[in-house]
């Protein structure tokens, strides 16, 4: 699908009231990228929220021992992204300030994205948008269209490992991290696809 289509669909959103649009989908689809450029594409009417900063912090997840199961479900504040969505989809203050995850540090920064009251579409994206248990189950209600990222998986996997050794780890870490817990999510991800109002198989920059 061209971008400029996907441009077209997103300004559509953009009436008087604000909306949320949701882009799902696996680890390693590009659903920040596209996110970033569509925000980029709508001006300052627009914000990218990502679900990525309600990771748990390190330090919880290793009180938790689920270090190793980074970015599995309940490895997020997912009742606390549900809560900022609500905020975000009827807007009564003004900011609305959303948490940033930094790849650098693999830590979520609070505070980091301002929502100001005049902004008519926020864009969020993550892996578990359209997941059915609660309290994720919370999130589709509250988007006004929901989109889903489905590359062809061994592109994906490919942009994946290539990610993570971007940010550090081993050619040999990268791949198994990319075989590991991040396709066991991935299953988990792709079958909630028919929850999507709109399925995207490549997006042509």
């Amino acid at each position: 699908m061209r971008f400029a289509e996907l441009v077209a669909e997103a300004t559509s959103l953009m009436t008087a009231d604000r909306a949320v649009l949701g882009i799902c989908g696996p680890p390693g689809a590009g659903k920040s990228t596209l996110a970033q450029r569509l925000v980029a594409a709508l001006g300052p009417d627009s914000v990218h929220v990502g679900m990525d900063g309600f990771h748990l912090a390190q330090v919880e997840l290793a009180r938790l021992g689920r270090t190793e199961r980074k970015g599995a479900p309940d490895t997020f504040d997912a009742a606390g992204y549900v809560h900022l969505l609500a905020r975000l989809a009827a807007p009564n203050d003004d900011p609305v300030y959303a948490p940033l995850f930094r790849r650098d540090l693999e830590e979520p920064i609070a505070g980091a994205v301002p929502v100001p009251r005049e902004v008519r579409l926020v864009v969020t994206e993550g892996n578990y948008l359209l997941l059915p248990d609660p309290p994720w189950s919370g999130v589709r209600p509250l988007l006004t269209r929901a989109w889903f990222l489905a590359p062809e998986e061994d592109l994906r996997r490919r942009w994946l490992q290539a990610r993570h050794e971007a940010y550090g780890r081993t050619p040999e870490q990268a791949r198994d991290r990319t075989l590991g817990s991040d396709e066991r999510n991935a299953l988990l991800i792709n079958a909630t696809r028919s929850a999507a109002d709109l399925v995207v198989s490549a997006v042509s920059y």
